[in-house]
């Protein structure tokens, strides 16, 4: 039996006897269980009787050997009772040898200062006494022309120069070793320049080594520029005299420094501690040596492409830089570490420093370029339908030249020149605006709006009407139009030169203002490429305007649209003015007959009947011709108006709510037309009509009472034309229906109530006593 179980964490009673019974003799499992389980408790007892037994034996020699162990701890106590006190007593003997010694270490701390000071003044004098023996034997040394043995007497008597600072003739001395050097560099050059030219990495490696150890490595670095810079300037004087294009002959220089880039870092890295640093140093020194130079051959580029290429020539010369630069980022972009940040800034200047005159005065180079485009834009035309088509397709080439303005600033500038770009886009849409207006003006007399023939037919043309719908469409898509590209201007100038504006930029604080160039100066891996800001540094004042656009910018949202606002207005006064156009190209006809009216003979001649006007009645009166022609043509004017300002086409929707009717209601009046532009329009013409016959009939001299009533019927015609139309008549005209129909006698009490110069002028007009 497995009697260790019962020691186990774990035990079951149930599982060990379910085991004890798996584990026994066939018959326990032929049906004899009670024997094999009497066997079992047998067994168990048996076992319980030794652990018994055991456990008073254990008990037994535990308590035997107690004594023994109580003795021992005692024992141990007095033990560590006497070290305590035995190391008390070390512990006040060294107390006391210290005391006693204290005097006798510093006497031998202050002996050993004394061996050390004079050790050194013992080499001091080594290293002195060498460098009148090194003077001795350098001009020996030189004879034998060794480099590696002379650079060694020059290194030991300049280290021996470093021990005689404060003697008398030590500014001598350094005279005599810095000359004794230029001997060797002199000795060394014609070497120096063959190792340099043929590349031999053993050779350089130990010019390096001893320009080093004599302080001479500018020296060496500067042969090493000169030997190196010399292919690179000859193929750029070559270039220069072929009849390569600009654009060409930049591409081979840069072609010819890149490929150099790549060769000298290859060998730089086995002769030099610092080649990336060295390599671009020869790059700096090359771009800057170029004969003729690079500002020089832009400035001849651009000049030969006349004005109207000038910026597009110019791009593309930058295209080629800006390459050239991207190739030059790529390469230095794997080694963060090993290139020098300041060299690096240094080289991106001169790469792009050829350009900054004119990424300064950007704005104006724009502005110049974008009026010569405009300019080709033509807008009038020598018949007016013509006209009206130049100015419908020149919406969209306005905004082409304006989208590619935006690109152009991107491109050339990274969004540096916003300023200079808005102040060309705006002028550009003054320009349009102006060429615009005259357009207009010149469809006016085209049309002979403004000259009208006293004694011309009445006829309807709606030609001009049409004509000044489909300008007014054309207004509409500006305004549409302007809309949208301003609000994409505002994205691409967050996105391009958002760049530059740090978190912590505020337009009141200075610190903000200097930050905002490099919005992380501590950051481990910056890009002198990505950061290049000629603007800050040489126009500080547009600098500080174009961080505060973009603080308004990202603040407000790009939505809050402000930046062509004086643009906008000018659209919006130009659509104004084509709504007047359109306006007088309908009201032009009505006009025409009511300037007839004051002059008409018919008003103070007495006609036939006139004896028999007061017998007549009212009705037996017809309305003269000229009220009648301009009923007729109002009533017309819905069917005329409806297809052009109610057709399915959101320009013109946007434009005819935009813009502003002349002629509106009188205060106080209901509006019933507002929901509908064609009944805005109409109510507009009507309310013109009603006002301008108001004025010309107060113009009348003079009415017989034949006349009067004449006149009244005129004016009882055209209140029901307006009630017809459902449109309200002016109370002017109600008055004056009134003041003209009232009997002489009743005239008096009839003008009570309405204004007191209309009734005194119609008072006059009739020869009424008033």
């Amino acid at each position: 039996m497995d009697f260790s179980r019962f020691l186990a964490d774990d035990f079951d009673v149930k599982d060990w006897i379910n085991a004890a019974f798996r584990a026994g003799p066939k018959e326990a499992a032929a049906g004899t269980a009670d024997g094999h389980a009497a066997t079992l408790v047998m067994k168990l007892q048996l076992f319980i009787q030794e652990v018994n037994h055991a456990v008073e034996e254990t008990s037994h020699q535990a308590l035997q050997s107690m004594p023994k162990v109580l003795r021992d701890v005692e024992a141990l106590k007095q033990e560590a009772s006497f070290l305590k006190e035995q190391m008390i007593l070390v512990k006040e003997d060294i107390k006391k040898f210290e005391q006693d010694t204290s005097q006798s270490m510093q006497v031998l701390v202050e002996i050993d200062q004394v061996k050390s000071r004079m050790q050194l003044a013992a080499e001091s004098l080594q290293e002195a006494d060498k460098w009148s023996t090194l003077s001795a034997d350098i001009e020996e040394t030189f004879k034998t022309q060794d480099t590696a043995v002379i650079s060694a007497k020059l290194i030991g008597m300049q280290n021996s120069l470093m021990m005689l600072v404060d003697t008398p003739d030590y500014s001598e001395k350094c005279v005599h070793l810095e000359a004794l050097k230029n001997r060797l560099e002199a000795l060394a050059s014609p070497q120096i320049v063959t190792a340099f030219n043929s590349q031999s990495v053993d050779q350089s490696k130990a010019f390096v080594t001893v320009f080093s150890e004599i302080d001479r490595m500018p020296q060496l670095l500067a042969y090493y520029y000169k030997c190196h810079k010399a292919p690179l300037l000859e193929t750029w004087q070559e270039l220069c005299q072929s009849d390569l294009p600009l654009d060409r002959q930049l591409t081979g220089l840069y072609d010819a420094l890149l490929g150099a880039w790549h060769t000298q870092i290859q060998w730089a890295s086995q002769v030099f501690k610092n080649p990336h640093e060295v390599v671009t140093v020869l790059l700096i020194q090359t771009l800057g040596a170029l004969v003729p130079s690079l500002p020089l051959c832009l400035s001849a580029g651009v000049e030969r492409a006349g004005p109207e290429l000038e910026l597009s020539k110019l791009l593309e010369f930058y295209d080629t830089t800006a390459h050239f630069a991207k190739a030059l980022e790529m390469a230095l972009l794997p080694h963060p570490h090993e290139y020098n940040l300041v060299k690096v800034m240094e080289l991106v200047d001169a790469v792009y420093g050829p350009y900054k005159p004119y990424q300064l005065k950007y704005g104006s180079l724009e502005e110049s370029n974008l009026l010569i485009h405009i300019s080709a834009v033509p807008l009038e035309h020598g018949e007016v339908i013509d006209c009206v088509q130049e100015l419908s397709h020149s919406v969209n080439k306005l905004f082409s030249l304006a989208s590619a303005a935006v690109d152009r600033c991107a491109q050339f500038t990274n969004g540096l020149g916003t300023c200079g770009l808005l102040t060309a886009l705006k002028s550009l849409f003054a320009k349009y605006v102006s060429d615009f207006t005259s357009a207009l003006q010149s469809i006016r007399k085209k049309c002979k709006l403004d000259d009208i023939p006293p004694n011309s037919l009445f006829q309807e043309d709606w030609t001009a009407f049409q004509n000044s719908i489909r300008i007014i469409a054309t207004c509409g898509e500006l305004l549409r139009q302007c809309g949208d590209f301003e609000q994409q201007l505002a994205n691409r100038i967050l996105a391009t030169a958002g760049k530059y504006l740090c978190d912590s930029y505020s337009p009141r604080s200075l610190a903000g203002l200097q930050e905002a160039v490099l919005p992380d100066r501590k950051a481990s891996a910056r890009n002198p490429w990505q950061e290049y800001n000629y603007l800050q540094k040489d126009n500080p004042t547009e600098f500080a305007s174009l961080m505060e656009m973009l603080y308004t910018l990202k603040e407000k949202g790009c939505s809050n649209q402000t930046l062509l606002a004086s643009s906008r207005a000018a659209l919006t006064r130009l659509n104004q003015q084509a709504h007047q156009l359109a306006f007088d190209s309908v009201f032009l006809r009505i006009k025409q007959q009511l300037l007839l009216v004051s002059k008409m003979e018919s008003w103070n001649t007495a006609g036939i009947g006139e004896t028999l006007t007061d017998e007549l009645p009212a009705f037996s009166l017809t309305p003269l011709e000229y009220i009648s022609n301009i009923g007729q043509y109002i009533m017309s004017l819905p069917l005329n108006l409806e297809p052009f300002v109610t057709q399915e086409d959101s320009a013109l929707e946007l434009a005819l709510h935009a813009g502003k009717l002349p002629f509106p209601p009188e205060q106080g009046d209901e509006l019933p037309e507002l929901d509908n532009m064609a009944d805005n329009w109409l109510g507009s013409i009507a309310r013109a009509t009603m006002q301008t016959y108001c004025d010309v009939i107060l113009q009348i001299p003079e009415l017989t009472p034949h006349a009067t009533k004449q006149l009244a019927t005129d004016i009882d015609y055209l209140i029901n034309v307006m009630d017809a139309l459902g449109l309200q008549p002016s109370r002017t005209l109600q008055s004056l229906r009134t003041l003209l129909k009232a009997k002489p006698e009743d005239y008096r009490q009839a003008s009570k109530g309405l204004p007191r110069r209309l009734a005194s002028t119609v008072a006059a007009m009739r020869g009424v006593s008033f």
